[in-house]
């Protein structure tokens, strides 16, 4: 499973730090996703979507 959003294609991205001393230590920043169930054309299914698609209401759960 990667870390993407099935709406909207977000990704991980690399950031950096910087220390007092200046050294830089690049990290990754994982999109905040959620493992929800969907209702699509009639159909349930899970779905991996991130929580700003979810916000804007781009995707309504299943009840």
């Amino acid at each position: 499973m990667s870390k993407q959003c099935e709406i909207c294609g977000k990704t991980p991205l690399k950031a950096a730090k910087r220390t007092f001393s200046n050294k830089q230590i690049v990290h990754r920043q994982t999109p905040n996703l959620q493992t929800i169930r969907v209702s699509a054309n009639g159909v349930t299914k899970k779905m991996t979507v991130c929580t700003s698609c979810l916000k804007a209401g781009k995707v309504q759960k299943a009840v």
